[in-house]
């Protein structure tokens, strides 16, 4: 369930691998958030902190690590990604300690996405297709357009920036008929998620209406953050966001992505899920 972005991991039983230098990693419940880029190779179990200094992963790093490979989420979601980039994003899926949960590219990637992990036989890793991204933005009709192309191609799962810029001029209607448009589209057989930009949400309030309202219109989950805002994830926001999950008795995810840089940072995320729902609430799916 729970997120955060960790600079550089590498486990034991991945050396001789190439290690991914994250741009932000998400524990979500259900589902981590994983954005990365390539990065150099490193050849023992190390965690790159912010400074470009280096230090020994821990015992309880490296299980941390192992216990999420399998909840992460890689993201290719960057203005100037190529081909070459997700055909790459889409290897790395599949680790020598198992697959990650899913990998979440713009919607013109979907049916790369979809076709080189076919190749590779990782028909089970998901494609998240993220749409009206990163500004939330577009009007309704224009996601709609977005979330049938990408069904087209063959996404997995759609992933919604939530219109919040309307929701800071006081108007809650296009979050309702955005999020009930796109949740009509997958009409149960394909998940959604709303990406609500917390750290651009002035108030406690603010979030808790944008959580209610992306929660009753259809999302499967819910997410903290696009990863390109100037303030991501926050404990506060996640915690009003687990709150709106148990208002509905925990049937909504939670992913929680941008701003954790740490395993410290990370464990702060995770042990708010595990007061609020137990471990066993974490977890790939549903």
């Amino acid at each position: 369930m729970f997120f955060g972005l960790m600079r550089c991991v590498t486990l034991k039983s991945l050396q001789g691998t190439s290690v991914l230098s994250c741009l932000s990693v998400a524990f979500v419940s259900k589902r981590i958030a994983y954005a990365c880029r390539p990065c150099s190779h490193i050849s023992s179990a190390h965690v790159l902190q912010s400074g470009n200094t280096m230090k020994e992963m821990t015992a309880d790093d490296e299980r941390l690590a192992r216990q999420v490979i399998g909840l992460l989420e890689l993201f290719a979601l960057n203005t100037d990604d190529t081909e070459q980039r997700i055909v790459g994003i889409c290897r790395r899926a599949c680790t020598p300690v198992g697959p990650v949960a899913a990998v979440s590219v713009q919607q013109r990637f979907v049916c790369l996405a979809r076709t080189t992990l076919d190749r590779l036989q990782a028909r089970h890793i998901k494609v998240v297709a993220v749409v009206n991204f990163p500004h939330g933005s577009s009007n309704v009709q224009s996601v709609i357009a977005q979330v049938r192309a990408a069904l087209m191609a063959g996404a997995d799962e759609i992933d919604v920036v939530y219109p919040f810029r309307a929701l800071l001029g006081g108007d809650r209607q296009p979050g309702l008929a955005m999020i009930s448009a796109c949740s009509a589209l997958c009409a149960g057989q394909v998940r959604l998620t709303a990406t609500l930009e917390t750290g651009d949400l002035r108030d406690s309030q603010m979030i808790l209406d944008a959580c209610r309202d992306a929660i009753v219109s259809g999302a499967d989950f819910i997410k903290t953050s696009t990863g390109k805002a100037a303030t991501h994830v926050t404990p506060q926001a996640a915690r009003i966001m687990l709150e709106s999950i148990a208002d509905v008795g925990g049937q909504v995810g939670l992913k929680v992505a941008g701003g954790i840089r740490t395993f410290d940072e990370a464990r702060v995320y995770m042990a708010l899920v595990r007061a609020r729902f137990g471990l066993q609430w974490i977890s790939a799916g549903r």
